[in-house]
């Protein structure tokens, strides 16, 4: 299930960047870096679309936290299934938007852009506090640094050898597939297919951590933050 939303993660970055004017909504380490360039006054990058990124991002991740502080937070398929459900009616909201103020895309980044990149961006937050609360090893949705990083020291040339190497590598190669697929999608055909495929996969994903949390009828014990 997280591998599948590290490929949305790619397709959603993929979207952002081609079509909402060169902005990331799911690596937020981007969007400093822009923050940096337009602060220096640097041509072309824009100041408010990096920012309100990053403030949809946290208003997210605030709200996986909260989720996180319920009885959902004792149980990782609720907690998953429900974060998951969130995002998803994020991303349907922006296709409806997409849709309804479809002549306001494709020139200038004005308030329907903004819009979208602000539910986007607080999806992927959500998404990714959820998977940094799940904590399984490299499998972070929306970053590859650290798993870059570790794939590196665990391979033969970093005098290591990892058991994490397989998932190491299924995590780029998803992020990768999304990005090469969404990318695909938003310039060959519209917005709205990356989209779509995004609501298809989240669905997917969703419905096998609902099916997990239906087996699991008592919730487990809390966790330490």
């Amino acid at each position: 299930m997280l591998l599948l939303l590290t490929v949305v993660s790619g397709f959603v970055d993929a979207t952002s960047f081609l079509k909402l004017g060169r902005i990331f909504v799911a690596n937020m380490t981007g969007n400093v870096v822009f923050l940096g360039f337009a602060a220096i006054g640097a041509g072309g990058v824009s100041l408010t679309a990096p920012a309100l990124c990053l403030i949809a991002f946290l208003a997210g991740a605030a709200l996986s936290g909260r989720l996180a502080t319920t009885k959902l937070g004792r149980d990782p398929f609720r907690l998953l299934r429900t974060a998951i459900a969130v995002e998803l009616a994020l991303v349907a909201v922006a296709m409806i938007v997409a849709v309804v103020r479809a002549n306001d895309l494709g020139g200038s980044v004005g308030p329907t852009t903004y819009v979208l990149m602000a539910l986007l961006a607080t999806a992927m937050g959500i998404q990714t506090a959820t998977a940094r609360r799940l904590a399984v090893p490299d499998l972070q949705t929306t970053v590859l640094t650290s798993t870059l990083s570790a794939l590196a020291v665990g391979s033969w040339f970093g005098g290591n050898s990892s058991a994490g190497t397989g998932r190491r590598l299924l995590a780029i190669a998803a992020m990768l597939i999304g990005a090469i697929v969404g990318a695909f999608l938003a310039l060959k055909i519209n917005l709205m297919a990356p989209l779509a495929a995004v609501a298809v996969l989240l669905a997917i994903a969703g419905l096998g951590a609902h099916r997990l949390a239906r087996r699991l009828p008592d919730p487990l014990p809390a966790r330490p933050s």
